[in-house]
């Protein structure tokens, strides 16, 4: 699941991204935004039924999940522009920037919900 979730998030963005980026400045922000909104919703699901397998509760977890996602979104926003000027500065890949910095963002963001999901969205009562 997690797999799916990373691929599909990334995806997202990624396609996002190319078709935003003729048409507004800045387009990898929108792009990430919109595409966490979309992969929220398909990470509840599949963490809900597929790992974690809980019954019920669908409104609570999903502000659970919610929370979880709101510090890494929040995260994401915040170093996204700065991880594409520090790659734009740095290397060679100008256009390729925002692409990079939303796989590195992406590499952080499945460690870190992961262990989220398990210690407070989806966590069982003792």
């Amino acid at each position: 699941m997690g797999a799916w979730n990373t691929l599909f998030g990334y995806a997202l963005y990624a396609a996002l991204t190319a078709v935003l980026t003729p048409l507004i400045p800045y387009s990898y922000m929108v792009a990430s935004l919109l595409a966490n909104i979309v992969s929220i919703t398909v990470a509840f699901l599949g963490y809900k039924w597929f790992v974690f397998k809980t019954k019920g509760n669908y409104v609570r977890e999903w502000i659970r999940c919610v929370g979880v996602y709101s510090g890494g979104i929040l995260f994401g926003v915040l170093a996204l522009p700065v991880l594409v000027t520090l790659i734009r500065r740095n290397t060679r890949f100008f256009t390729q920037a925002p692409y990079i910095a939303g796989a590195l963002l992406t590499a952080f963001m499945v460690m870190y919900s992961f262990v989220g999901h398990k210690k407070f969205s989806f966590r069982t009562p003792a």
